[in-house]
């Protein structure tokens, strides 16, 4: 168990950087994301992405738009100017860090 929480506390920034990645393309919401992230390996519930998605939004990095689809509201997400900047220093160091582990 204590191995699965490293595993999350590590793999959490690459998610955000995920999230970024994705919310600075077009606007996304969160079961699309839990999809996304699941093809790439990643186990994650909603219980854990949605406060994630608010914190980012609260942290300036995301803004939400609230869509009514099918008669529901859907929350959709896109970066911000602030997510667009730690999104491209995020992909320096994530880089950076790649060339210097890779071999």
């Amino acid at each position: 168990m204590m191995e699965e929480q490293i595993y999350r506390k590590l793999f959490l920034g690459f998610i955000q950087i995920h999230i970024l990645h994705h919310a600075a393309q077009e606007a996304i919401y969160g079961s699309w994301m839990l999809e996304e992230l699941k093809e790439h390996g990643y186990k994650l519930s909603a219980g854990t992405l949605y406060p994630l998605l608010r914190t980012m939004e609260l942290s300036d990095l995301l803004e939400r738009e609230d869509r009514n689809v099918g008669g529901k509201i859907r929350k959709y997400y896109r970066t911000t100017e602030k997510g667009n900047q730690v999104l491209v220093e995020a992909r320096n160091k994530a880089y950076e860090l790649f060339k210097e582990i890779r071999d």
